[in-house]
Order: structure tokens, then sequence, then C-alpha cells
């Protein structure tokens, strides 16, 4: 099989696509015919060797992957060969197959694409718990999703909505605010962050929001925190911006404010059985049109360091699929 290669540590243009040795499952274990792969933050910070988990040398990046499966080991019970799923995984999923334990693994329904499918598994499983989960979002709660264009700021600002809440979406410019729009977001905003903070508890009649799912630190997370209403949680999902600030407990203690971090692959590996069941959840949303992946480009299986570059150079308005051209 063809694997687009980490073998040094290094920028998008260090990957490598050569043939390697096709997996065997072992027990418990199952060999995925991957279609289709997403491009998320994480993988860049995986291929320069800056990310918290760094397996091997060499490795496939890609922490998501869809397609059809083609054989099981001994003692599989969840799946059989020929089935449609997609799973979440640390890594290995830019390559024409995946080998993965069947905990991971997750039927899909027969109306959901592969490509569809592999947009949609990383970016709303970690929506999903940062929303529902770590901050417990009920139908009416305000909800601030910053960094509204990107994958994880897509999949916040859908779920949000799917979810009964009242959403404010941050946008970095016009062009990704009309994309937010179009997700279901009820208002949208372009701001400065120096302003950021008037412009959240202007909106929200002085009262603050509720819920915030934050992805780009630096000042927006200061400006964020201050804007919070009493009671109010701030889930961290990561630092797009590249800057982490120091936080002034004095905030948060005034309001009661709850400061949540969130590494949604813990639930992956810690409790899988709660990863699929919130997957399962969103697939029937998907199914049932609720939910609406972004998939903004495709590239090749040989085009994996120009869909790891696009990411990085902030092009991105939703997701990025890398394709095998398998569908077997």
């Amino acid at each position: 099989m063809r694997a687009a290669l980490v073998k040094e540590f290094g920028p998008p243009s260090s990957l490598v696509v050569e043939e390697v040795e096709d997996p065997v499952p072992g027990p418990g274990e199952v060999v995925i015919g991957v279609a289709a792969a997403s491009v998320n933050f994480p993988d860049i910070l995986v291929v320069d060797g800056s990310y918290q988990v760094l397996p091997a040398l060499p490795f496939s990046p890609g922490k998501e992957a869809a397609g059809k499966v083609l054989s099981i080991g001994e003692g599989v019970t969840r799946v059989r060969p020929g089935d449609r799923v997609l799973t979440l995984v640390e890594f290995g999923g830019y390559a024409e197959q995946l080998k993965v334990h069947e905990d991971l693994v997750i039927p899909l329904p027969d109306t959901v694409g592969f490509a569809e499918a592999a947009a949609f598994g990383l970016v709303y499983n970690t929506a999903w718990f940062g929303l529902a989960r770590r901050a417990g979002l009920a139908a009416g709660d305000t909800v601030l999703v910053t960094g509204a264009g990107g994958g994880v700021g897509s999949a916040g600002v859908q779920l949000a909505k799917a979810l009964g809440a009242t959403v404010i979406a941050l946008a970095r410019d016009e062009d990704r605010a009309e994309l937010a729009r179009k997700q279901g977001a009820d208002h949208v905003l372009t701001s400065d962050p120096r302003r950021l903070r008037d412009d959240l508890m202007e909106l929200t009649g002085g009262r603050g929001v509720d819920i915030t799912l934050e992805t780009l630190g630096g000042d927006i997370l200061t400006q964020v925190i201050r804007a919070t209403a009493w009671e109010g949680r701030v889930v961290i999902v990561g630092f797009a911006s590249g800057e982490q600030v120091p936080i002034k407990p004095g905030h948060l203690l005034v309001k009661n404010i709850s400061l949540i971090g969130l590494q949604a692959s813990d639930y992956r590996d810690r409790m899988p059985d709660e990863m699929r069941s919130a997957m399962q959840e969103m697939l029937d949303m998907l199914a049932a049109g609720k939910l609406d992946p972004q998939v903004d480009r495709m590239y090749e299986l040989d085009q994996a360091a120009a869909a790891l570059q696009h990411v990085s150079d902030g092009k991105v308005r939703g997701k990025i699929v890398i394709v095998t051209g398998r569908n077997d």
C-alpha cells in the first residue's frame, strides 16, 4: 500500500509518499481500506515534531479516516469485512490502509459519503465533548465560538445551534463570517480583539456569554473571559494564534467563571464507548440534515504535503480532505 510518511520532523514539504507493507490485523483489530482522511491543524504540529504526542519515526500522520473494512482479527464482533466505517486515531490516516482496534471503529450510515465522514470525525468529536460534556450546554444558552471559519469552529457553530443554543460566531474576516451565517450562527462578529469584550457585552445586553468554545488563545482569550456571564464556562480547545497568555484569577473569581481545558483525544483513549456513542448520535444528526461538514477542498494522497500546507497557510474555510481513490 501507499502511505504519506514522516521520516524526519519538519515542514509539510518533508512528507514523502512511499510503498509500505500492508497491515495485518491482530486479535481485536480491524484493517480499513481508507477512502478519505481529513487534515487537522494538529497534524501540522505532529509533522514538525512540536505536538505533545509523537510516534516513533517513520509514521503516517492523520487522526481520522473513513472507508470500508478489509479484514478483521480474532475476536472482532463490532464490524465485518465490507462495512462502511469511520475511525478516530492518534496517527496513521494518511495511507491506503489503516489498522485500528475495533473499539475505535464507528459504523457509517449509507447516506454519509467517505469524504464527508472524514471531515466530520475529529472536529465534531471535539465540539461535542467541549460543548455537551465539559460545558454542559443546555437549550437556551448563549454560546460563543471563536475561529468560526476553521474545522472545530465550523463544527461548534453547527452543533451548538443543533443543541438549542443562541450562537455567536467570531470570524477572521467577512468571507468566513458569511460561512458562519450559512451554518446557522445567530450573530457573527469580526471584531478587533481589543473591542471583543465590549462587542460581546453589547450583543448580549450586558449579560455576557454562557459558554465559549475557544480555539485561538492570545488576546482573544483574555477578552472572552471578561465577556463571560456569571457562572459561565470557557472551554479552551487550542491556541491557533500561537500565543498563550497569563490568566488573571480575579476575572474568574468575581463571576464564578469556569475555565475548562479540553483534550478530546483523551475520551477516544480512555472512554471509547462514550466516544462511539457521541459520534453515533452526531452521525444520526448528520443523516437527518442537522449537521453539515464543510469540505473546502480535496487532495490526492500524493498531494498530502500540499494539503497540510494549505491548512498551515490559514486558507481553510471548513475542512481539507485527502482521498486515496479507493471506494471498495
